[in-house]
């Protein structure tokens, strides 16, 4: 999934790098926690598909508000979902992480299934909170 936004989606398209996650996923929080861990740059930002802000995004891009099945990686006004959203966080970690990216030659509608699998069965695996998740202190600039 790929979408660009227009200019005058303002709170998105300031920023340069925005994961947008399920904030009561514990699979999805460990990833938050994992990309944080490791962006030693601070390049990523975070914001809940709970937030006010994020429910503008998915109403502006006419996605589900409830029952989320993707997260969304928004990269100076584009936003990325499903398993290109992954790859392309990954392609911009320190380390070795980026070598996942070869994983794009892939064709998307196989990756996007085995995302949709894992998606689906997140909560199952890893469980889900009763409250989005919540930031230490030296985390809250890293969350809109």
């Amino acid at each position: 999934m790929h979408w660009e936004l227009e200019s005058g989606v303002q709170e998105w398209s300031k920023h340069e790098r925005v994961i947008v996650f399920d904030g009561i996923c514990n699979w999805c929080n460990a990833w938050v926690t994992f990309v944080l861990t490791r962006d030693h740059e601070a390049k990523f930002k975070f914001a809940p598909l709970q937030s006010d802000a994020a429910q503008r995004l998915l109403r502006h891009l006419r996605l589900p508000t409830k029952d989320f099945d993707t997260f969304l990686f928004v990269e100076r006004r584009h936003v990325y979902g499903g398993s290109t959203a992954a790859l392309r966080v990954v392609r911009q970690l320190p380390g070795l992480w980026p070598i996942l990216y070869v994983f794009v030659v892939i064709p998307r509608p196989i990756r996007d299934a085995l995302y949709r699998v894992i998606a689906r069965s997140r909560y199952a695996w890893m469980g889900k909170a009763e409250t989005c998740r919540v930031s230490a202190p030296d985390e809250m600039n890293r969350f809109l």
